[in-house]
């Protein structure tokens, strides 16, 4: 690979993780048998689905393009995962699926972190911010209180809005790496925002309350003429059961709904996935 194209890939990696439009690398990491690549080589594939670079075959190139493209709408997010690329050019996930000679190959998906977008500064708020942070987000916060959202009580904010919060979400715009949370002082404050947030692109809505609280605000968008399908996306009550009952543990519960999701984990604990230990271990 010539140092301009190298150059060109960098930058557009480096746009993708700055918020630009997301891209796809693959890397040969294994050439195959007899040789369909060299170790190192490298493709870009833009979302509008324009190359940069070559792995040094056509049909190989034109194999990892598709699945490029398909990584782009993959939902959960798989943000890196290694390939198995035949001659004719077939593609497996397994290495048991792949037949010797197979060229094998790193595929990994650049975008910007996700972004968090806690609606209520209060003190579940506050540990939703503080945890999603934590576990990489892009956070902001909107309160109408500017006590409640500033930048001495969220100091890991990327944004805080503390004015009219339906004016704040009228300006924001929405896509599948935003996840917002309701988390506001009460039953007309969450109900607002909700209108500004639903069926508008994101990711995930979540909204706090108990069922006969959020039933009450689903049924009055839902006789305001609000999309159906829009209103039962929404994750409400929100989190996973965790038997919650502090902030923080509300707030984790909440954080581990949004990751399980977003990485298409199923929720169960992890020993029950395995089969029983048996002594002696062999």
């Amino acid at each position: 690979m010539d140092a301009q194209t190298r150059m060109q890939i960098v930058q557009e990696i480096e746009a993708a993780l700055a918020g630009g439009p997301l891209v796809v690398t693959a890397t040969v990491t294994v050439p195959g048998e007899p040789p369909i690549a060299t170790p190192g080589d490298k493709m870009l594939v833009g979302k509008d689905g324009h190359r940069v670079g070559s792995l040094g075959d056509a049909a190989l190139d034109d194999a990892v393009h598709e699945v490029a493209l398909n990584v782009f709408t993959d939902f959960p997010r798989v943000v890196m995962q290694t390939l198995y690329f035949s001659r004719d050019g077939r593609a497996v996930t397994r290495r048991s699926q792949a037949h010797p000679g197979d060229a094998e190959m790193m595929v990994q998906l650049f975008e910007a972190p996700a972004r968090l977008v806690v609606i209520g500064g209060g003190h579940v708020g506050l540990a939703v911010a503080t945890i999603g942070d934590f576990v990489g987000f892009d956070v902001t916060v909107l309160d109408d209180r500017e006590e409640f959202a500033n930048k001495e009580r969220f100091p890991m904010a990327e944004a805080i809005h503390n004015g009219d919060t339906n004016e704040a979400l009228a300006a924001m715009t929405f896509g599948p790496q935003d996840y917002v949370v309701l988390v506001s002082r009460g039953h007309k404050q969450d109900e607002d925002a909700l209108r500004g947030v639903v069926g508008r692109g994101a990711g995930y809505v979540g909204m706090i309350g108990s069922r006969r609280r959020t039933a009450t605000v689903i049924q009055h968008l839902a006789e305001e003429g609000f999309d159906m399908e829009a209103l039962d996306s929404v994750s409400t009550p929100v989190g996973i059961d965790l038997g919650a009952e502090t902030p923080e543990e509300i707030a984790l519960s909440i954080l581990a709904e949004i990751v399980m999701l977003r990485r298409g984990g199923g929720g169960g604990r992890m020993r029950e996935q395995r089969a029983p230990i048996r002594w002696p271990v062999r």
